[in-house]
């Protein structure tokens, strides 16, 4: 019962990155397949120059967890490292969401042409979109539309007491 929790998660790794490799290879060869068959008449230097261009991202991303994820095993079966966990939270969530969205617009590129890579650029220019505008928002101090600066609402307790004249010391 030694390590049952690093052999655990060296199983579920190499389990997980195996599938992952298999998914990956099938949606670029299904894209491949699809634009040199099909759409030959299509494919041009731009489209090569696209398909390098954002599936990059995706496959540096496999290339990450291959590195860091992998089991390592010593020369007798042993493991020496059972890798990053795949499933932790943060930067990990990011990387394989990376990976799934590059998935699903490799197969509506393959399936519509270029112009669908249009959509890989969506959420990236959601996420520019709403940082600017937390950024201009913490930089005016949170004004409305028309400049006016907002204060904070006050609550019920802060309403009565300002009616009643503010708040006074009590001196004993």
């Amino acid at each position: 019962m030694a390590q049952k929790a690093t052999k655990a998660l060296a199983a579920a790794n190499t389990k997980r990155l195996n599938q992952t490799a298999l998914l990956t290879f099938l949606f670029h060869a299904f894209y491949w397949l699809l634009r040199v068959l099909v759409y030959r008449s299509t494919f041009t230097k731009k489209s090569l120059l696209l398909y390098l261009l954002l599936a990059s991202p995706q496959l540096f991303v496999n290339f990450v967890f291959e590195r860091q994820s992998r089991p390592t095993l010593l020369p007798d079966g042993t493991i020496k490292r059972a890798g990053e966990d795949l499933d932790a939270k943060g930067l990990t969530e990011y990387m394989w969401d990376i990976t799934y969205w590059t998935y699903g617009n490799l197969a509506l590129v393959a399936l519509l042409g270029d112009w669908a890579w249009i959509f890989y650029v969506v959420v990236p220019a959601y996420s520019v979109y709403l940082a600017w505008t937390t950024y201009t928002g913490m930089r005016g101090g949170y004004t409305d539309a028309a400049g006016v600066p907002q204060p904070g609402a006050a609550s019920k307790r802060q309403q009565k007491m300002e009616k009643r004249g503010g708040q006074r010391m009590q001196y004993r």
